[in-house]
């Protein structure tokens, strides 16, 4: 029960973290502040794949989770 606890809340934080990356401008602001401006242009790239993992993996989790305490 710990270890899907866990998986749980580690999938909801990589979400959590994902779309704020994603919605919000503090990747870009972050990568122009330690001189990395030009690398904006291909964060969706990697940004958008990665949300939809940690969607998929925070569903993933929360099955297990539901099954192994109900």
């Amino acid at each position: 029960m710990k270890k899907e606890k866990r998986l749980l809340s580690g999938a909801i934080i990589g979400t959590v973290l994902t779309l704020i990356c994603c919605a919000t401008p503090v990747l870009v602001i972050l990568f122009g502040a330690i001189g990395l401006g030009a690398f904006t242009g291909y964060l969706d790239y990697v940004l958008i794949p990665a949300l939809f993992v940690f969607i998929g993996l925070t569903a993933y989790a929360y099955n297990k989770y539901r099954k192994r305490s109900g």
